[in-house]
């Protein structure tokens, strides 16, 4: 089996393919001719005009000849030293702006969503009419997701919500009054109908609450926040503020949405996500996330930034700048706040909510969105919600249905033969990701299948931000189809047409099994996923038993042996340590029913087909906390 590289097209037809046209000499892009005579200082007039190139020989090509990037529309790298960097969108990283990079102030730019500012006319304009098309800016965000086979089982998913006052879901994208700019961005996004988590997330959102969402990975949680929180930034429009200057003119920022997610790459694609649907909208999306020059993020938040999405430690050093203030938030989102609690953000999480000039809770909305939210994450979430409702969308912390699992013995001597032997039964259009456990193992099977003559690129946490960009934008684009990676790639990716997850390295955590294989199987298609075994992976042989058999997966003979072995050896019984075995359940179920501490703050609710999602996913435990915060009124709201 061999893999072919894709002919990379000449940089002329690159320029020709963007449909952009010279602009006449003396104008001004986004002015036009004004007719006024530039004013040219006494000791410059004598000075020859300085000629304009668009080939800069300060430019440093940083793409090697693993999967070359191609430049702007087709995922490629540009950066140019001494200005502003620009980079493609269709990959992630920064807004690419008009043609000079970040764009004039006073003119339009139509760059998949927002306007810049034009002389500040967008603050009075009315935000819910769409601005106009941009053809160019439509074909680099909508590139379709085909629908799987396995689309209509969602409607069989079981659904259950607790808190009061619970909304009603809706069956249709059109049972719910969303605006024009939202109705004709979903229709590019070919969303037909909303997944389950969308069908009840977005009116709960759309009505004003604050929400604890649960949900299986690849179910369109992104979709299911952003489509409610930009709808009603549409309809309210601008926030009157009082504009504060930092020195140099730089104005401070005061986003009026705020999303943090707890690694970079999640954080870009939440920001290509929220491109799409503030497509032809007066609304302004800007990310910030470490690893990344600060530079070049601080001169696009100097651009206008409405909705912000951030990692937590970057977003603490933006703050502490004086460049971003969150007086006038009115809607913070918390996606994998499992992982980022885990991860150890907690101090700057509580420096952002707590600490600082964010509105209180109850006077703004906030939501979480994970695939797991065990007891000790919703204990601490009663701190950040006020009378929330908590939605459990399918058997949370377990793999998606679409997903195949494959369970093999295979010796630590022998796995990259058995490896090169799955690698040649995939076809050449399929995308294949393979995890192991360290960064060096990373490193040395990328070498190896480079050297067995297997297009393959990698990523991890030593890697620079720039290199794991390009491995990503290089892999979804199928130039390199295998994607060696660590850890850092298994929470929230969504590259949809993996149809193959290789888990190399077994992870010793259940969580993080149920993460990496839902890379392949999103949004209704269908994938498979390989685990290799051997005796290293004991640890986790019980719960991935149960996790298997709950799936209605084939459990090898020779597994249920070793984990009934294990079994008595042990004494399981309810779970690792109590937290999240399968004893103990995955954090599926809402704590607050436990103990009714407050019969008032936690009744009502309502369960979606089959009765909800109990079984042996619910956990039971904790305090009572949810209906402790009565719901407080704001003006925002009124």
């Amino acid at each position: 089996m061999s893999y072919g590289y894709r002919q990379e097209t000449s940089l002329d037809r690159q320029f020709a393919g963007l449909g952009l046209e010279s602009v006449p000499a003396g104008s001004s892009s986004g002015r036009g001719n004004t007719g006024r005579t530039k004013y040219v200082p006494p000791h410059a007039r004598d000075r020859p005009p300085r000629a304009e190139t668009a080939d800069r020989s300060y430019r440093k090509d940083f793409r090697d000849d693993r999967g070359r990037g191609r430049s702007f529309g087709a995922g490629g790298y540009d950066r140019g030293f001494g200005g502003s960097s620009r980079y493609d969108r269709s990959g992630g990283g920064f807004r690419r702006g008009s043609q000079d990079g970040f764009g004039r102030r006073g003119s339009y730019d139509d760059d998949g969503g927002g306007a810049r500012f034009r002389d500040f006319e967008s603050e009075r304009e009315d935000w819910s009419k769409p601005l106009p098309r941009n053809e160019r800016i439509e074909r680099e965000l909508f590139s379709g997701t085909n629908t799987g086979i396995n689309f209509d089982k969602y409607d069989d998913v079981n659904v259950e919500a607790s808190g009061k006052d619970c909304p009603e879901g809706i069956g249709d994208f059109s049972d719910i009054d969303l605006g024009e700019i939202i109705q004709g961005n979903i229709q590019l996004c070919h969303y037909d109908k909303p997944t389950p988590v969308q069908k009840f997330a977005i009116p709960i959102i759309a009505g004003k609450r604050d929400l604890m969402a649960c949900a299986q990975t690849g179910s369109g949680k992104t979709a299911a926040f952003l489509v409610p929180v930009l709808n009603q930034i549409y309809e309210w429009g601008p926030v009157n503020h009082t504009e504060m200057t930092h020195k140099y003119g730089r104005r401070k920022q005061f986003p009026i949405a705020l999303i943090l997610a707890p690694t970079r790459e999640l954080a870009i694609q939440i920001y290509d996500e929220a491109r799409k649907f503030a497509y032809r909208s007066h609304v302004r999306t800007c990310v910030v996330y470490g690893g990344a020059d600060i530079g070049t993020q601080l001169r696009d938040l100097d651009r206008g930034c409405h909705l912000l999405v951030a990692t937590p430690g970057r977003l603490v050093d933006v703050m502490e700048r004086g460049r971003v203030g969150l007086d006038v938030c009115r809607f913070l989102v918390l996606d994998e706040a499992d992982r980022m609690l885990d991860m150890g953000f907690e101090p700057q999480i509580r420096r952002i909510v707590d600490q600082d000039t964010m509105p209180k809770r109850g006077e703004r909305q906030t939501l979480m969105f994970s695939a797991t939210f065990p007891k000790e994450i919703q204990m601490l979430a009663t701190d950040f919600l006020d009378n929330y409702i908590f939605l459990a969308v399918g058997k949370v912390g377990a793999p998606c249905e679409n997903v195949t699992q494959k369970v093999i013995w295979v010796d630590e001597e022998d796995k990259r033969s058995f490896l090169l032997d799955l690698l040649g039964a995939t076809g050449p259009e399929s995308l294949t990701l393979v995890f192991v456990e360290t960064k060096k193992g990373a490193d040395a099977l990328e070498d190896y299948l480079y050297g067995e003559g297997y297009p393959a690129t990698s990523i991890h946490g030593d890697r620079s931000q720039r290199e794991r960009e390009e491995a990503l934008r290089s892999f979804k684009a199928g130039r390199t189809p295998i994607l060696v990676a660590t850890a850092v790639a298994a929470r929230g990716l969504d590259i949809s047409n993996v149809k193959h997850v290789i888990n190399f390295d077994l992870p010793s955590d259940i969580d993080e099994y149920v993460h990496r294989i839902g890379r392949t199987g999103r949004v209704g298609n269908l994938g498979l996923a390989t685990s290799f075994f051997n005796d290293k992976n004991r640890n986790i042989i019980k719960e991935l038993t149960l996790l298997l058999g709950d799936a209605h997966q084939e459990v090898p003979v020779w597994l249920s042996e070793i984990a009934n072995e294990s079994g008595r050896s042990r004494g399981y019984g309810g779970g690792r340590g109590g937290r999240r075995g399968y004893g103990g359940g995955f954090g599926g179920r809402d704590y607050r029913q436990s103990y009714h501490r407050n019969p008032g703050g936690s009744s009502g609710g309502w369960g979606g087909r089959g009765g909800g999602s109990g079984g042996g996913y619910g956990r039971s435990g904790g305090s009572g906390g949810g209906g402790r915060h009565g719901s407080s009124s704001s003006s925002w709201w009124d």
